[in-house]
């Protein structure tokens, strides 16, 4: 199997690119956030390789990084996700961005991705928000509090995070923090709300 590769980009597809590794063309299925990242054609690109292997055809998907690939696959263990699916969300959210939209039960945000409904975002949700904290090394604090907090809008949790997360704390902590704000606070609270509550969840 293929792991990783590491060559000069031939070319960029839509969803793909070709990357010429000593004279020999892969061709590399990939995110959008990936695609967007990487050089310009005529330039060195190394990508993390997962290998999909059928009877009839052989693919090869690439990623900026081991977590990405670990998403992708995880994601692909929700039932009615392929591939397809996962690199929509992959290309929707940062693998940051969706492990928080899964602790803090924001299926709205997962929803955003092409493909991906309401009843598809509740099942990632509910089969992976047990697993999103060990992926990420988080505090097991976010896995306690996951599916605790109400459901609120998108916005005044994604807000309160961004917050949080620029005043220093990292994701994993500033999420575990507003999702025990979101508790205490109930529906309709806002994004400076959950600040205040987040902060003192953090300060104990």
């Amino acid at each position: 199997m293929i792991g990783k590769l590491k060559g000069t980009v031939d070319s960029y597809g839509e969803d793909h690119l070709v990357l010429d590794v000593h004279g020999v063309g892969y061709l590399v299925h990939c995110s959008g956030r990936t695609l967007q990242a990487l050089p310009a054609a005529g330039e060195a690109a190394v990508l993390v390789i997962e290998t999909f292997v059928r009877e009839d055809q052989l693919r090869l998907f690439g990623f900026q990084s081991e977590l990405e690939r670990e998403w992708f696959r995880l994601l692909q263990a929700v039932q009615g996700i392929g591939a397809k699916t996962a690199l929509a969300i992959l290309s929707t959210l940062k693998p940051a961005e969706l492990a928080q939209a899964i602790a803090l039960g924001d299926k709205a945000t997962i929803a955003r991705a092409p493909g991906v409904g309401p009843r598809v975002a509740t099942r990632i949700v509910t089969e992976l928000k047990d697993k999103t904290p060990n992926l990420l090394g988080a505090d097991p604090l976010v896995a306690q509090l996951s599916g605790e907090a109400p459901a609120l809008a998108g916005g005044a949790v994604s807000d309160a995070v961004s917050a949080l997360t620029n005043l220093g704390y990292g994701v994993p902590q500033a999420t575990a923090a507003v999702a025990a704000a979101a508790r205490s606070a109930g529906e309709g609270a806002s994004a400076e709300t959950l600040i205040r509550l987040g902060l003192r969840e953090l300060a104990r």
